[in-house]
């Protein structure tokens, strides 16, 4: 089955975290390795929970398990690129989000690939699913995308 949606410009994410590329991301096709784009992922997402102060990665009772992703890539990136990783919220649940991301190299308006992740938040002690905290709910609510 072939999906032939193209990838997404910039003005569809809400969001962008800056991340540059290392030498140890190229493989040896010489472009960055498709398992170094689920780390941009979780990169974006954290780093913008944690800079808003609705996530402490030592004390927050209840933190998000990734319980699913999945990546679409469109056009290599390569160290030294430069990649901005848009973020938006397509669902915000009761106990999960699922985030959708968008990877663009440098300056460039489409995206090289694209992918989601769903969090669902658990208690830290337990590992059973609680409500997405109030903190997280405040952060993310700003970034659903339109219905």
């Amino acid at each position: 089955m072939s999906d032939h949606t193209p990838p997404a410009t910039r003005d569809a994410f809400a969001h962008f975290t800056a991340i540059d590329t290392r030498w140890s991301d190229n493989d040896a096709y010489r472009h960055v390795n498709n398992v170094v784009y689920y780390g941009f992922f979780d990169t974006a997402v954290n780093r913008l929970l944690i800079e808003a102060g609705a996530l402490d990665l030592e004390q927050s009772p209840a933190v998000g398990l990734v319980v699913e992703t999945q990546c679409r890539y469109f056009a290599p990136i390569s160290f030294p690129d430069r990649v901005h990783v848009g973020l938006r919220v397509a669902k915000l649940g009761r106990s999960s989000i699922r985030y959708e991301l968008g990877v663009f190299r440098n300056d460039e308006p489409s995206a090289s690939a694209e992918g989601h992740f769903v969090h669902v938040y658990v208690d830290r002690a337990s590992n059973r699913p609680v409500p997405v905290p109030d903190a997280v709910r405040r952060v993310v609510t700003p970034l659903q995308r339109a219905a």
